[in-house]
């Protein structure tokens, strides 16, 4: 039975509002940091500040003695701790605090408990440290680093690379370097743990609870049903949330010595060394094409950084390997093991450096050889994936170049360089297109039908502001037949079914593909009740002989051989009806399809005052292949907030490490730069594409694609008005000077 297939009223697609919006803007939405317990004290960390070397001496003689404290727990007192568990966005980071090894600025060195977070606060600045400093590596292309070779297996080759650029009329090659992003969610991080002998319960800004649940069970040595996480709501996260990382370990550390309730809020410059960025990357790229338009070869090497002891997924040059039908391709990834903080996943990653070097290159050849830009890319659309020569499972890329132009007005483009003007300012169009890779992880819930006519459905996923709690309210509403307000979705709890994380767009796939499974097993639970029921209308009726509409099941082929489920649970004596689903990832050769990403194309229109070096982004058109839109207000909100992170990653955000001292020099809001009202332009957001053919929910994730080709478009903008090819982000007035 496909119960989408309901001829009752469709409400999915329908941009409701967000069924968690009233708690939202009523105060009635509590985040980690909200919670609290009686007997509750509160965490404050100590930062190392050198980037290499070891400590000498730690004295935390006068914290211990300050007013409140309960303890201070550094290398010399912390127990010995494993390190966390392999996940599937790959090895945990180190466990904290084990030795006297200093590997990058900031690295948390002593935590303090006491009973108020001022007090806690003035007794980790009394912690005195004598280091033995090291020389720090810090500069990704410094010779003495350590270097890791192709670190995930994904480099790649066909054809013949050397004999393409022989045929190619024209080359263009550049030099792309992006630089460190910290991602910045307004909620701070922030844990509370509490534990009851072997059990613990931790609130934490997290967008995966099974994964904290996990890692404190191995790391503590307890048993996982005794640890129960909740992250009901998360103040934003944008990658920063995928891991387990050391404050959340300390907090609980800290909560078991002293035995009460411990609060742990991270600062805001500890924000920038604590929970991730987004690492930098110098990446090569060279490409080849003839005077027609064809694409013989492309070349792309990047090289990004890395933790000393830790991995991180970066593969910047991969996007290459797919995005075109160039019958030959080399892709290859370095990374290089610096004296930083941990990278991280942060919106949009590995792609949003990659895209920025190859939609470049794109653009350029399309100039040199005197072609639209937008021409050579549906010249060279690859309509099978062409690494395993499968079809997409659905792909509207094509209808997003041709529909974004149209509404962007691409046609009133003029090619000469610095041809186009109002008043001073020069105008740019420039476009991109974008692209983002196929990811589902194992997921599952479960979905009741109550007495009174309700629904509940529930798994232990995160809504990070996507809008999850809206989209599968809606989805379950329309599968069950019911309406939204009957139906309730609960997650951000780790006794609830497991659900990977909100990230690398993966979720709302993963979770609709269980809640369709769940929804269906429970229509076949209540056909198992009346399968003899002689008092049922349904009496022997398969799953194939029905659907669902109105609260009620009933025949396809006779819509008033039917009943409600209420009447069908009352005559049972049931209160309740649930079934539990699943959904795993489709395997492509399996289905004989590639299973596919978002894709997008991107159009910008900038003006740059020459004289002033100022750039004004004045619009922006994302048309955008997301497959099936579950809530078309919620999925255009994602495509806004990536392409304001597009326009920041383009124009605004750099961490800055200081050269000598590892310190980052720019870790609060007043100094690290991103954009304000002021900077966001009118924006246009237009879907393409019909529901994905790999799953049965036909969904695929916006939470990344919004980002993806924007600081190439704006870049190819830039060139059009100016004739300068920027090649090294953020985009900056000197370097239009």
């Amino acid at each position: 039975m496909t119960t989408l297939e309901s001829p009752g009223r469709t409400v999915v697609g329908e941009g409701i509002e967000r069924v968690d919006a009233p708690l939202k803007v009523t105060g009635g939405a509590h985040y980690p940091n909200d919670f609290s317990y009686p007997g509750m004290v509160h965490a404050a960390l100590v930062g190392s500040t050198i980037a290499a070397g070891r400590i000498r001496r730690i004295d935390a003689s006068d914290a211990q003695s300050a007013p409140g404290v309960l303890t201070v727990i550094t290398h010399l007192t912390a127990p010995q701790l494993p390190r966390g568990p392999m996940t599937q966005l790959g090895s945990s980071p180190p466990a904290p605090m084990q030795d006297d090894r200093i590997l990058h600025y900031g690295q948390h060195i002593a935590i303090v408990v006491a009973d108020s977070a001022e007090q806690a606060r003035h007794a980790a600045s009394l912690v005195r440290v004598e280091y033995e400093p090291t020389e720090a590596l810090l500069d990704v292309e410094d010779p003495n680093a350590e270097i890791l070779d192709n670190p995930w297996g994904l480099d790649s080759e066909r054809g013949d690379v050397s004999a393409g650029f022989a045929e190619a009329d024209v080359v263009v090659e550049g030099r792309y370097t992006t630089p460190d992003n910290t991602n910045n969610p307004l909620g701070l991080m922030s844990t509370i743990a509490s534990w009851h002998g072997d059990s613990v319960t931790v609130h934490d800004s997290t967008q995966w609870p099974h994964n904290v649940r996990t890692t404190l069970a191995a790391v503590f040595g307890v048993p996982e049903s005794g640890i129960r996480v909740l992250a009901p709501f998360v103040g934003g996260g944008f990658g920063a949330g995928l891991r387990v990382w050391s404050h959340v370990i300390l907090t609980a550390l800290a909560a078991r010595e002293v035995r009460h309730p411990v609060k742990l809020v991270l600062t805001r410059p500890q924000m920038f060394t604590s929970v991730g960025h987004r690492p930098n990357s110098v990446q090569q790229i060279r490409i080849g094409a003839t005077r027609a338009g064809n694409l013989v070869a492309i070349e792309h090497h990047g090289i990004s950084s890395v933790a000393m002891e830790d991995d991180d997924f970066e593969p910047v040059s991969s996007c290459s390997a797919v995005s075109y039908a160039c019958p030959n391709v080399v892709t290859r990834d370095r990374q290089a093991r610096l004296n930083i903080p941990c990278p991280g996943s942060m919106r949009a990653p590995a792609e949003g450096q990659g895209n920025f070097a190859l939609e470049s290159a794109i653009d350029e050849a399309a100039h040199a050889i005197g072609m639209d830009p937008l021409e050579l890319r549906l010249r060279n659309y690859a309509e099978d994936h062409p690494l395993l020569g499968l079809p997409w499972s659905s792909k509207a890329l094509r209808d997003c170049y041709t529909q974004g132009a149209e509404r962007f007005g691409w046609s009133r483009r003029t090619p000469d360089i610095g041809s186009m003007r109002d008043g001073r300012w020069l105008v740019g169009y420039g476009m991109a297109g974008a692209s983002y890779p196929f990811y589902q992880a194992p997921c599952q819930a479960r979905a009741s039908l109550r007495r009174d006519g309700s629904a509940y459905v529930r798994s232990a996923a995160t809504d990070i502001g996507t809008g999850t709690y809206t989209v599968m309210t809606q989805f379950a509403a329309e599968l069950l037949g019911l309406e939204i307000s009957r139906v309730r979705f609960d997650l951000g709890d780790s006794d609830m079914p497991y659900a990977p994380q909100a990230g690398g767009s993966g979720l709302t796939s993963a979770l609709a593909n269980a809640i369709h499974t769940a929804c269906d097993n429970l229509v076949h639970e209540l056909l198992d009740i009346v399968r003899d029921d002689d008092k049922s209308p349904l009496r022997g009726a398969s799953a194939d002989d029905v659907t669902v509409g109105e609260g009620r099941l009933h025949r396809i082929s006779a819509p008033d051989q039917g009943e409600p489920y209420t009447d069908i649970l009352a005559r049972h004596g049931l209160e309740e009806v649930s079934a539990d689903g699943r959904s795993t990832p489709p395997d492509g050769q399996q289905i004989g399809m590639a299973p596919s990403g978002a894709f997008g194309a991107k159009f910008v229109e900038i003006r740059i005052d020459p004289g002033l070096g100022l750039l004004r982004v004045r619009r922006v058109v994302s048309a955008i292949d997301g497959g099936r839109i579950l809530n078309e207000k919620t999925a255009t909100s994602q495509i806004v907030g990536g392409t304001v992170g597009g326009i920041s990653q383009a124009m605004f955000e750099a961490t800055e490490t200081d050269e000598g001292t590892g310190r980052i020099a720019n870790p609060t809001f007043g100094d690290y730069l991103m954009p304000v009202n002021a900077d966001v332009p009118d924006m246009e957001v237009i879907f393409c594409g019909t529901p994905d053919r790999a799953t049965k929910a036909g969904t695929k994730g916006v939470g990344e694609i919004g980002l993806v080709g924007v600081a190439a478009a704006i870049g190819n903008a830039i060139h059009h008005a100016t004739g300068r090819r920027l090649r090294s982000l953020p985009f900056t007035i000197d370097q239009l000077l």
